[in-house]
């Protein structure tokens, strides 16, 4: 296996074929790759060990000359996991020929350390789509959303996040490379990826690791945007300012710290998050820094960060147990790490939101919000809506 530089490749989208394809990337830095030289389907709650050992042994296999040297050169596995630990697919895939681009370098990687020639066929519009109701319809979600922060004021727990999914059907096999391409336009600060059917624009970054620097990236807490920049403001004041939204992000940032901290010496966590703004809502963010005292790899910690409170809920078990009571959503890789590892370790994973899975024709698009003690239902159920607008203006042709 062989990197090598090469002049810039431009767009990295209109390099991917539309069998197969691998993407991640975020303001136009990232990764477009295809073919499949190693995979591994993984299930059960030991999946990331599996696939640690999977990867240790696929890289010990191989003879590499990496003449670039940076994070992502070198042998890279993509992947993707079930958010729960119960029966369901996670994927790792080594593609066969990786396009990379970062910080200003790059760079081909295949087996021979030449760029092949491939046909990259022009893009499928998606064309006429039929929507219909998930596994949760919304009067249902309300209900369980009620029922959620009943028992969270009865003390079961502090949070939990709960999850809808929406059904869309084209008329034809889908080309997920209709879905990159608005996603990546409208959210370039997001990290747009496609791993194994599962496409989508991330804003949450779980872990990223570069030699011994470890950040992530907590988002809780969202507001719509406003029509004007007035609007848009007063929104962001009154984000910031809800105990309710303060208190469920600081969950999140502590149970993020919680789990980053047995690793990591100079552990740096802010005091009050920023607002952060998207194409269509606003987050409170805070970036939780570290260096690690033993090298863990990103796939290792990603492992040992999943999940967080903002994807699950706190505590950890009890959320765990109400989800599935209350949800009866398979999520299947939905709120599940995705994202990348190097041959060193070094790589980057999201938490999979703002996403949906394809198979065919039919396409499942997934949202949550997290629910706590002053949670309205109605609302609840609106910044769901508001966070699948992404996905259905992908598929709709708007984004």
């Amino acid at each position: 296996m062989r990197s090598v530089p090469v002049a810039d490749p431009g767009d990295l989208l209109a390099r991917l074929p539309r069998r197969s394809p691998v993407y991640w990337t975020r303001n136009g830095d990232g990764f477009a790759a295809w073919g499949e030289a190693a995979r591994l389907e993984v299930s059960g709650p030991d999946r990331f060990e599996v696939a640690t050992r999977w990867w240790r042994d696929i890289v010990a296999g191989l003879d590499v000359e990496d003449l670039v040297g940076v994070p992502g050169t070198g042998p890279v596995a993509f992947a993707s996991f079930t958010f729960d630990e119960g029966p369901g697919r996670s994927v790792v895939t080594v593609p066969s020929v990786v396009v990379g681009r970062r910080d200003g370098a790059a760079w081909v990687t295949s087996f021979d350390g030449a760029l092949p020639d491939v046909t990259v066929e022009p893009v499928q519009p998606v064309g006429r789509v039929r929507w219909a109701d998930g596994e949760l319809s919304a009067d249902r979600y309300e209900a369980a959303v009620a029922a959620a922060v009943a028992r969270i004021r009865g003390r079961e727990l502090d949070k939990v996040v709960l999850a809808r999914d929406l059904l869309a059907v084209a008329e034809e096999d889908l080309d997920v490379r209709a879905l990159l391409a608005p996603l990546a336009r409208r959210y370039p600060s997001c990290w747009t990826f496609a791993v194994d059917g599962l496409v989508g624009a991330t804003p949450e970054l779980l872990v990223r690791r570069t030699d011994d620097h470890v950040v992530s990236r907590v988002l809780a807490g969202t507001i719509e945007r406003g029509a004007d920049a007035v609007t848009d403001a007063r929104h962001a004041s009154e984000l910031w300012s809800s105990p309710k939204d303060r208190a469920e992000h600081e969950m999140a940032v502590r149970s993020v710290a919680d789990s980053l901290g047995p690793f990591c010496a100079d552990l740096v966590v802010p005091r009050a998050p920023e607002i952060v703004r998207l194409a269509n809502v606003q987050h409170l963010q805070t970036d939780v820094t570290g260096r690690l005292n033993n090298g863990e790899t990103a796939l290792e910690l990603a492992a040992a960060l999943h999940p967080t409170a903002a994807v699950c809920g706190t505590p950890t078990g009890a959320a765990r147990s109400m989800i599935r009571e209350l949800e009866k959503v398979d999520r299947g890789r939905y709120a599940g790490p995705v994202g990348w590892v190097d041959g060193r370790g070094d790589g980057a994973f999201g938490i999979a939101l703002r996403c949906a899975e394809v198979a065919g024709p039919q396409v499942r698009l997934f949202a949550g919000a997290g629910i706590v003690a002053g949670s309205v239902p109605q609302a609840e159920l609106a910044e769901t809506q508001q966070k699948l607008v992404a996905m259905r203006d992908a598929l709709e042709g708007t984004g």
